[in-house]
């Protein structure tokens, strides 16, 4: 497991080559241990997350707990369409007929030009996760030229509580309810019996991914 001095040495490493960094995050109450970690190590590395519009109330009142109790400087992003863009004749929104271009144009999109802006992309995703997650190293290519890098790659749940336990940090309110793993309201249920936490999104489709840790991979996009 990537230990607290891992990760500052690399953030060092990557400042000292002049690197450009920023982290991303979706709020995710397993997330918050990255998070914690980043505002003991560099406080002004810009944390983007986008706001597609369909997020919980109660992932934004998490957002403006970690901002006042972390002191990080979280930078939102807004789909470039507009909703009433992402209609059909029918009147009915995108993510209920086309679920994989409404993740590209609410979250890909928007966090494609942060990429072409930076060096380094700090994310939090976990082998655990998915098969998806387990193929992907502590540092590889991404779009645009960025390197990811995923300081907690190797962690287990068990981990992410222990460290959550052991700073006294706050849960997503929306665990205590049920769900396991919390992105937009469409696409998002409470645990069920024989899911995982990914797969307890987007119940019913052949889907886990919202296209943040797939369509940015560096052959999905060209490079300038």
């Amino acid at each position: 497991m990537p230990t607290f001095e891992q990760f500052r040495e690399r953030i060092a490493r990557f400042r000292q080559e002049g690197r450009k960094i920023f982290a991303s995050t979706s709020f995710q109450g397993h997330s918050v241990p990255m998070l914690h970690m980043l505002s003991r190590i560099d406080p002004t590395v810009p944390v983007y997350y986008v706001n597609t519009g369909y997020l919980f109330p109660e992932t934004l009142r998490f957002r403006d707990a970690l901002k006042k109790l972390l002191g990080l400087n979280f930078v939102q992003l807004r789909p470039l369409i507009s909703k009433s863009q992402q209609l059909n004749a029918e009147g009915l929104l995108m993510y209920s007929w086309d679920p994989d271009r409404d993740s590209y144009l609410n979250k890909v999109q928007p966090m494609e030009r942060v990429l072409a802006e930076h060096d380094v992309w700090i994310n939090g995703v976990r082998a655990e996760q998915s098969a998806t997650r387990k193929a992907m190293h502590v540092e590889q290519p991404a779009a645009y030229g960025c390197l990811r890098y995923h300081p907690m790659l190797d962690w287990t749940s068990k981990m992410v509580h222990a460290y959550i336990k052991e700073h006294h940090l706050p849960p997503h309110p929306l665990e205590a309810e049920g769900y396991l793993s919390i992105g937009d309201m469409p696409s998002t249920r409470k645990a069920m019996e024989g899911y995982d936490e990914r797969t307890s999104r987007w119940y019913g489709l052949k889907k886990t991914e919202c296209g943040l840790n797939t369509d940015l991979g560096a052959d999905k996009i060209k490079q300038p």
